[in-house]
């Protein structure tokens, strides 16, 4: 962001020994409420030199579970620290080196000549377990990237939901307070002009609701939160007609219409060809550009972007293979076009700021839909309202039993609602009872939001909607949910009249 410093948020980062996840709605809106261009006035790209681009976005998150000496709230990954000899725990020092590792990538790259991009999605949960365990040293590794002029233009952080949720399976008043609570978080440990040139978002699990209902919620939130983009997997959107996407390496403008009739849009840039690390492993993304060649886009031609994000630390291809292939692609980079000329690496937002800059904006964006709207619209005609939404469903999963409204993610064959009512029920319960709670309190005296008892509520709130609880499978992830759910029901019945 350039122009005035905007002042840091006056709060210790672990106050009360809780995350800051609330109570600064008007400077979190303020900060992203910002027009200002994030890249325009620093890149050195200019599209008229580009064959094709790339992008690369690192996932990196550990969930936080009552696995403590005491019981208490701790992060995986200290837990993997802890007990070294559990499963694939050995692993705990790699994964926080993965955690810190681009604090040395990019500057190592730009003093060397090259002209690296990556974007970074920190879940919530992970930002405070580094805190927790005192990772000052990959917290300020970090830092340095996101404030030196030197490095900044190279990194992009992208939004997500702070405990890990995935968007179709939470409860949709919860799903702004986990927006919220990540941009709170965020500005905490690196300040409000950082979180202002936060602009796009990257979804839990890549998942992407297909319901409108949920799709029209979440994307409106998305915008009242301040987001302009959303990082979509290639397989859980389609054309307005049904179809797969023509040109899944250009921009496109996701057409959210909900059981009333209302339309609610967003740009999003298409994640193509799966999940596997393999592809940002070993760079695969840029090897894809080199085969690409400029695109017809509105009235002119544009180059193309190939998207892509993968876990930033899980498995062997991450933790080994992709040290040496990053490096060797901007090496390269730079020998054959000073990393500027040809086939080049972006951040979406800058190629999305200087595709405007040359006329090219969401109105000659083609159009998309999430998975199975095109069905659904078929079916219901000129019938509006949430049971005639409800009916054509039905109706649809008479003809085809492998029809559904959970939405797409990652993998096409896994479900984060079915065999885990133990963990959804009680997830909606408290999610519930959480609302109901709040909306009984009087207005008297410090901010609701600014109280420990509230953001004690709505951690517990948020915790036992991470999705890891639900990835894991039936023992002990479960029963982290179960305690996680009992104390927040304690919380919100013995500190709260």
């Amino acid at each position: 962001m350039t122009g005035a410093t905007m002042s840091p948020l006056n709060l210790s980062a672990l106050e009360d020994g809780l995350p800051p996840i609330a109570g600064w709605e008007a400077e979190i809106a303020a900060a992203m409420g910002s027009q200002q261009s994030v890249f325009l006035p620093h890149t050195n790209l200019s599209l008229d030199q580009i064959q094709a681009g790339f992008a690369i976005a690192l996932h990196m998150h550990q969930p936080t579970i009552p696995a403590g000496s005491q019981g208490e709230l701790i992060n995986h990954l200290q837990y993997m620290f802890e007990h070294p000899y559990d499963g694939d725990n050995h692993n705990a020092g790699p994964f926080a080196y993965c955690y810190a590792r681009l604090g040395d990538f990019i500057p190592e790259l730009v003093n060397q000549g090259c002209n690296p991009r990556v974007m970074l999605d920190y879940s919530g949960t992970l930002l405070w377990g580094l805190q927790q365990m005192g990772r000052h040293d990959i917290l300020d590794k970090l830092r340095r990237i996101t404030h030196d002029p030197a490095y900044q233009p190279h990194v992009e952080w992208l939004g997500t939901c702070w405990g890990h949720a995935v968007v179709p399976s939470t409860p949709i008043p919860d799903l702004k307070l986990h927006i919220r609570a990540w941009q709170h978080h965020f500005a905490a440990i690196f300040g409000l002009d950082a979180l202002a040139r936060v602009r796009g978002f990257s979804p839990p699990e890549m998942h992407l609701p297909n319901h409108p209902d949920v799709l029209y919620a979440f994307v409106s939130m998305l915008k009242q939160c301040g987001y302009q983009w959303l990082l979509v997997q290639e397989h859980t959107v389609e054309s307005l007609g049904g179809h797969p996407l023509a040109q899944p390496h250009l921009p496109h403008q996701l057409v959210a219409k909900n059981s009333a009739g209302q339309v609610a849009d967003i740009t999003v840039l298409i994640k193509t060809q799966g999940s596997d690390t393999k592809l940002v492993g070993q760079m695969q993304p840029y090897w894809e550009a080199k085969t690409l060649h400029p695109v017809t886009l509105g009235d002119g031609v544009v180059p193309p972007l190939v998207s892509q994000i993968s876990d930033g630390e899980n498995g062997g291809v991450m933790m080994n293979e992709f040290p040496s292939a990053f490096m060797r692609s901007w090496y390269e980079m730079r020998d054959q076009g000073g990393g500027r000329r040809g086939v080049v690496g972006f951040n979406g937002t800058e190629y999305l700021e200087l595709l405007a800059e040359a006329g090219y904006g969401p109105e000659v964006f083609p159009s998309c839909q999430a998975i199975g709207q095109s069905r659904l619209w078929a079916e219901l005609g000129d019938r509006t309202g949430a049971e005639a939404v409800a009916a054509a469903i039905a109706a649809i999963q008479l003809q085809d039993s492998n029809f559904h409204m959970q939405g797409g993610s990652w993998t096409s064959d896994r479900s984060w609602v079915d065999g885990y009512d133990n963990v959804m029920v009680p997830l909606e319960r408290l999610s519930a009872q959480f609302h109901q709670t709040m909306t009984r309190q009087p207005e008297q005296g410090e901010a609701l939001e600014r109280q420990p008892r509230y953001r004690n509520a709505l951690l517990h709130n948020l915790l036992l909607q991470t999705s890891c609880f639900r990835y894991w499978g039936q023992g002990t992830w479960t029963d982290y949910a179960k305690e996680i759910y009992q104390r927040g029901q304690a919380i919100l019945t013995h500190d709260f009249d």
